[in-house]
């Protein structure tokens, strides 16, 4: 048995951005996309495991409880959100799953303003800040990351490797502000 908090079958979290660029939801799926066809696959969909009891050998699942012979937690990760004023509210979105993309992108389409620009900042310049960033300046909308390092993507570069990025990233249209604290969003 396979369970799935999330409405759809495992997909690559990593290649989110590639929907934006016209991959559907079904072109990230993980594997050959037959998992669901596999007689020794069982898939629930939307369904939340919340606990697991080691000594009857059961997860709880959907306020039920499910035998299991061997658990495998693929939990992937949650979405950091700043503690922030602002955080919650509309138009303020986390980059983790497809349907956090979906809904972004809905928001974007319902600006559409042909008298003024539309504006977007991302706040984080991590790997997947710049996947946003990318993803909001592809829709064209006129972004800016906003990092508090000293440089972009600060666990994986160096001070080098963050300027060449910079300039890269600048390249491409996206305004970045490094050193830089996010109080509250409007």
């Amino acid at each position: 048995d396979l369970y799935c908090e999330e409405p759809r079958a495992p997909y690559d979290r990593v290649a989110l951005t590639s929907y934006f660029a016209g991959s559907t939801p079904e072109d990230l799926l993980l594997g050959d996309g037959t998992l669901a066809e596999d007689p020794l696959v069982t898939v629930h969909l939307g369904a939340r495991v919340t606990g697991i009891d080691t000594a009857s050998r059961t997860i709880s699942v959907d306020g039920r409880d499910e035998p299991y012979d061997a658990v495998v937690l693929a939990t992937g990760s949650s979405a950091f959100v700043p503690p922030v004023a602002g955080a919650d509210l509309p138009g303020a979105f986390v980059y983790r799953t497809l349907e956090d993309v979906q809904s972004l992108e809905r928001w974007v389409h319902a600006l559409e303003r042909p008298d003024a620009a539309r504006k977007g900042v991302v706040v984080g310049g991590g790997l997947l800040g710049l996947e946003a960033a990318g993803a909001l300046h592809g829709l064209g909308v006129e972004t800016t990351v906003v990092e508090f390092a000293e440089r972009l993507m600060p666990l994986q570069v160096d001070e080098g490797g963050g300027a060449a990025l910079r300039r890269i990233i600048e390249g491409l249209g996206v305004e970045v502000r490094t050193a830089t604290a996010t109080a509250a969003l409007h």
